[in-house]
C-alpha cells in the first residue's frame, strides 16, 4: 500500500490538464500518444476540445529520488490519475473524483493566471484534506507570466514559492517533477486489509455486452474474482465476475486490495441497481456502514426532452438511464405535454450540460428529441401558507391561490481584467443581480461577487458575459437561497390555444418585452399556412402582444375571366367557407427551430 497514490488534476477550462495528463502517461510509458487527449474518448470531447467525463487510469513510475522529507525507499510505484473536467457545469464530475484520491495536482495556466473555477475546485479539493501540488503549465508560451502567475499562487494558498512546480504540457517540461512531487508528497492510502471489505463506487458504464461496469476505490480490505458482493444502499447481491484495474484499456486481476482502483463486472443490467456513490461489500462478512459518499446533486436548470416520434417514449426512458449511469448529475421524471405528448422532466447543472446530453442522446442512442425552453425550480406559498416546488410553468397553481413566489438566488463570483469592470457591472444589474464585494485579487485583476437570480442567467448570460470580457472573464456560481420575487406566468397562444411547451415564468417587468421578441421570432419561424395563426402573448388573461402568420392564398378567381362581378365574388365567398372550416380543424405545427430561437432570444 506504501506505493500506492491516488490523485486528480483540477484547474479552470483551457489550462491544459488534459495534455499534462497525456505527457504524464508518455513519460511512464504507459501508453503511445497518437494524438492529442488520449483520455477524453468521447467523440463531443474530441471536437469541442473539453473533458465532460472524468477518466481514471493507472501508472507505473520507477522513484528513483533521494525520498524527499519522508525517506521513501526507490522503485515502482502506482500512480492512479483522474483527469476531471473544468467546465463550471460538470463541477460534480470533480466532487467525485476527489473522493477517490488523496492529493491534487492544482494546474494553473501561465498565461492566464488564477481564474474562478481554478478557486472553486481548489476549496472542494482542501474541503476533502488533500495534499495539493500546484503547478504552473504553458511555461513554454510567448506570452507567459510564471512570476506573477507565483504571486497569485501563494496568495492563494500560502506556500512557499519553491512548492510550485513549472512545467508544460506540450513539450514535456518539468513533467519529471511532477511525477516525483506526486510520490513525495501525496500520501498514501490508508486502511485496514484484514477489515471487511468497503470500496466507494465513483463512476460507472454501461457496456452492451457486459452489462454494468462499476469503478471504485478500496477503502479497507480486499476483493478476489469470484467473491460474492453486495451493494450496500440498493441491499442487491451479485457474483464479481471480473475485477482488474483501468489502463487505456480494462486489464483482470486476481484481487485488488485496500487503497487500489479499479472495475468490477457482475452482469448487472438494471440502470437503477447501480448507485455512484455506494458501497460495495462482501455478503458473507459485510461492513457496519457505508462510505460517506458525496452529497446528493442538486440540478440548476430543467427542462422537458420529449420524443419528436411519441412511440419512442420507452426507448427514450432506456437511453436516459444508461446516460444517468455515466452521467449521475443527470436527472429525469417523466411528464406530459398537450402539445408535445409523453416525455421527461430532465434537471440539469446548466446549458452547456444540457447541451451535450441532448448531443449525446443524438449520437450514442440515436434519439430525435424535442427540448422544451429551459427554467429553474420556484418554491411557490399559498393563501395556507403551504410550499411547493415548481419546476415547471405549467405546474403554477391558479393565480388566485397564490400568495408570494420565491426565486433562487446564486452567489457568482466573476475574475476579470479591470478594465471590463463596467460593461460587467452592467450586465449584472441588468440581470437583477446586487453587488456584493468588489477586491483586486492581484496586479490589474479584480474578482466581482454578485448575487443573482439563477433565472437570469440560465439562458444567456455567460455568452454575453464572454463577448464584453473578449474572453477574459471567468465565472463560477453556487447556489445561495430562495428570495421573494414578482414573477408573472407568460403563455404563447397559438390560435387561441396555448402552447404549454412555450410558456415561462420572468419577471413582472421584463414579461412584456420578453412576450414581444418570442412572439416577432415565432412569425419568422412557424410556416405558412391555409389559413391565418394568430401568435398572441398572454398574461394571465391579458394579452401583451401579437403577430400573425399570414395565410398562403391560392387565387380562384383565375379561371374566372370576364362576365359578371358576383361570379368572382361568389367563388370568393366559397373559398372563405372552406378557409373558415379549415381553421377548426387545422392545427399548427411547431418545429423544433422555433423552441431552440427561444432560448438564443437577443
Amino acid at each position: 500500500m506504501d506505493k500506492i497514490r491516488n490523485f486528480c488534476i483540477i484547474a479552470h477550462i483551457d489550462h491544459g490538464k488534459s495534455t499534462l495528463a497525456d505527457r504524464l502517461l508518455e513519460y511512464t510509458d504507459t501508453i503511445q500518444i497518437t494524438e492529442g487527449q488520449m483520455l477524453d474518448d468521447m467523440d463531443l470531447e474530441k471536437e469541442r476540445g473539453i473533458t465532460i467525463k472524468s477518466h481514471a487510469i493507472q501508472m507505473e513510475y520507477d522513484y528513483e529520488g533521494n525520498g524527499g522529507e519522508k525517506g521513501l525507499s526507490k522503485g515502482k510505484y502506482i500512480l492512479n490519475l483522474i483527469d476531471t473536467p473544468g467546465h463550471v457545469d460538470f463541477s460534480y464530475e470533480v466532487s467525485r473524483s476527489i473522493a477517490a484520491c488523496e492529493g491534487a495536482i492544482l494546474v494553473v495556466d501561465a498565461t492566464q493566471g488564477v481564474q474562478a473555477q481554478t478557486i472553486s475546485n481548489l476549496y472542494m479539493a482542501i474541503d476533502h484534506d488533500l495534499e495539493i501540488i500546484p503547478v504552473i503549465n504553458k511555461i513554454d508560451m510567448p506570452n507567459a507570466m510564471p512570476d506573477e502567475v507565483e504571486d497569485e499562487i501563494v496568495d492563494l494558498l500560502g506556500c512557499d514559492r519553491s512548492e510550485i512546480l513549472r512545467a508544460s504540457g506540450k513539450t514535456g517540461e518539468g513533467i519529471e517533477e511532477v511525477l516525483k512531487a506526486v510520490v513525495e508528497k501525496v500520501p498514501h492510502p490508508t486502511g485496514d486489509r484484514t477489515a471487511p471489505l468497503q470500496a466507494l463506487i465513483f463512476d460507472s458504464v454501461f457496456n452492451s455486452f457486459r452489462g454494468i461496469i462499476a469503478y471504485f476505490k478500496i477503502e479497507n480490505g480486499e476483493i478476489n474474482k469470484g467473491d460474492k458482493v453486495k451493494f450496500f444502499n440498493t441491499g442487491m447481491e451479485y457474483t464479481a465476475d471480473e475485477v482488474g484495474v483501468l489502463k487505456m484499456d480494462m486489464i483482470q486481476r486476481q484481487k485488488l486490495s485496500t487503497g487500489e482502483v479499479g472495475y468490477i463486472i457482475s452482469g448487472i443490467k438494471d440502470a437503477k441497481e447501480v448507485k455512484v456513490g455506494d458501497t460495495i461489500t462482501h455478503t458473507t462478512n459485510p461492513c457496519e456502514k457505508a462510505i460517506e459518499g458525496f452529497q446528493e446533486v442538486k440540478p440548476m436548470v430543467f427542462a422537458g426532452v420529449y420524443p419528436i416520434d411519441p412511440t419512442d417514449y420507452e426507448n427514450l426512458r432506456a437511453s436516459l438511464e444508461k446516460l444517468q449511469l455515466n452521467d449521475a448529475s443527470l436527472t429525469f421524471t417523466p411528464e406530459s405535454s398537450v402539445a408535445l405528448g409523453f416525455g421527461f422532466r430532465c434537471g440539469f447543472l446548466g446549458l452547456l450540460h444540457m447541451e451535450i446530453v441532448q448531443e449525446r442522446l443524438d449520437r450514442e442512442f440515436n434519439m430525435d428529441v424535442i427540448t422544451t425552453v429551459p427554467n429553474v425550480s420556484y418554491l411557490v406559498y399559498d393563501k395556507q401558507g403551504n410550499k411547493k416546488e415548481v419546476h415547471n410553468p405549467s405546474g403554477l397553481p391558479d393565480v388566485t391561490m397564490i400568495d408570494h413566489i420565491e426565486e433562487p438566488y446564486i452567489k457568482a463570483s466573476i475574475i476579470t481584467d479591470a478594465n471590463y469592470i463596467g460593461p460587467i457591472m452592467k450586465l449584472c444589474l441588468d440581470k437583477r443581480g446586487e453587488l456584493v464585494k468588489q477586491e483586486y485579487v492581484s496586479g490589474n485583476r479584480v474578482e466581482l461577487v454578485f448575487m443573482i437570480p439563477l433565472g437570469e442567467i440560465v439562458i444567456d448570460f455567460y455568452d454575453k458575459l464572454k463577448s464584453i470580457s473578449k474572453g477574459y472573464a471567468s465565472f463560477d456560481y453556487h447556489i445561495d437561497s430562495f428570495r421573494p420575487s414578482k414573477l408573472a406566468k407568460l403563455d404563447i397562444l397559438l390560435n387561441g390555444e396555448p402552447v404549454d411547451a412555450l410558456s415561462t415564468l420572468a419577471h413582472h417587468d421584463n414579461a412584456v418585452t420578453l412576450g414581444r421578441r418570442m412572439c416577432e421570432k415565432l412569425k419568422d419561424l412557424i410556416p405558412r399556412q391555409q389559413f391565418d395563426i394568430a401568435i398572441q402573448a398572454a398574461i394571465g388573461a391579458k394579452i401583451v402582444a401579437r403577430e400573425t402568420v399570414k395565410q398562403v392564398r391560392k387565387d380562384v378567381t383565375a379561371k374566372c375571366y370576364g362576365g359578371d362581378v358576383s361570379r368572382k365574388r361568389k367563388l370568393l365567398e366559397k373559398q372563405k367557407r372552406g378557409k373558415k372550416r379549415l381553421k377548426q380543424i387545422g392545427n399548427v405545427e411547431v418545429p423544433q427551430k422555433a423552441f431552440l430561437a427561444v432560448l438564443k432570444l437577443d
